[in-house]
């Protein structure tokens, strides 16, 4: 079962806030100056759809009858299985801006998860969600914003006045700006990012390379030019079909490695191994900034 797959068919249920301090599942301390393997990626549903129901304006519902009745026991024994010591939870689209129940997981364990948001930017009460969302849970780490082939719906481009007014939320409240993007969004992600200097941007998904063309790719690398802009080495199951190492994948990744140095690259949806087999050229110091130290460094989650 590859990586989307398995966090896919999890559920989040009531009793997850059952779930108390004493599991050693939830949370251990760490060592400041330790590396960390830390992943951005996984979503969690839940099967209980009084409790957590999909939103109307989602772009997509998923059956909750596929999803298992513990899944964050069963995500945090996956974390412990590859030895990955925290994760940043991404909110899933079903949801919409009802952040209820990454706000339970959360809280069932904070010392290993934080959690990202997601708002619609067509929705002129979204900075306001936003910064409500985050002044009552500073775990809240991000907002994510998607816009490529098929989800044309939440934006035109990143010049529209309500994207701009959410990511002027996001950067005064200090959140990474995640961009679940196609490689035709990345001009218009250019001028947003031109308009906020400084503004912490996290590109999903390698960009989604399949949904556009090397012209339009071209763009994504130019992104790599801003210090702030980082690439999250995931996604590679949207285009490769050789799970887990993904070494059909490998002449692409490297340009992208390359372009956004090991400095700039994040850990997200593989197993650590494969970044290692990615990046064989690299460090072992390098390698540990991908699998973790960069976020932690990001987060300044000591």
């Amino acid at each position: 079962m590859n990586r989307r797959n398995f966090i896919t068919r999890t559920a989040m249920v009531g009793s997850i806030t059952a779930i108390n301090g004493n599991n050693p599942l939830l949370g251990s301390s760490f060592q400041q100056d330790k590396d960390l393997i830390i992943e951005w990626n996984a979503h969690l549903f839940s099967s209980d759809t009084e409790k957590y129901p999909f939103h109307p304006k989602a772009t997509y519902q998923p059956d909750p009858s596929r999803f298992s009745e513990d899944p964050l026991t069963d995500y945090l024994n996956y974390l412990n299985r590859l030895g990955i010591d925290r994760a940043v939870v991404v909110h899933p689209e079903p949801y919409g801006d009802d952040h209820s129940l990454i706000l339970d997981a959360m809280k069932a364990s904070p010392d290993r998860l934080k959690g990202t948001s997601l708002f619609y930017p067509k929705d002129t009460a979204a900075p306001r969600k936003l910064a409500s969302l985050v002044k009552t849970n500073p775990d809240i780490v991000s907002t994510r914003f998607h816009a490529h082939l098929g989800k044309e719906s939440y934006l035109d481009s990143f010049d529209d006045s309500g994207a701009r007014a959410l990511w002027k939320q996001a950067v005064e409240l200090d959140l990474i700006i995640e961009l679940h993007i196609g490689p035709n969004y990345a001009q218009s992600a250019i001028r947003a990012i031109k308009a906020f200097p400084g503004c912490k941007v996290l590109i999903d998904h390698l960009a989604e390379p399949h949904l556009g063309n090397a012209v339009e790719f071209a763009d994504i690398l130019r992104m790599a030019d801003f210090p702030n802009v980082y690439m999250k080495f995931s996604g590679l199951a949207h285009f490769a079909k050789d799970a887990p190492k993904f070494l059909s994948a490998r002449t692409f990744t490297s340009q992208v490695i390359k372009a956004f140095g090991p400095d700039r690259i994040v850990m997200g949806g593989v197993e650590p191994a494969t970044v290692d087999l990615h990046m064989q050229e690299y460090s072992e110091k390098d390698r540990a900034k991908v699998k973790g130290n960069n976020l932690r460094d990001l987060l300044s989650w000591s």
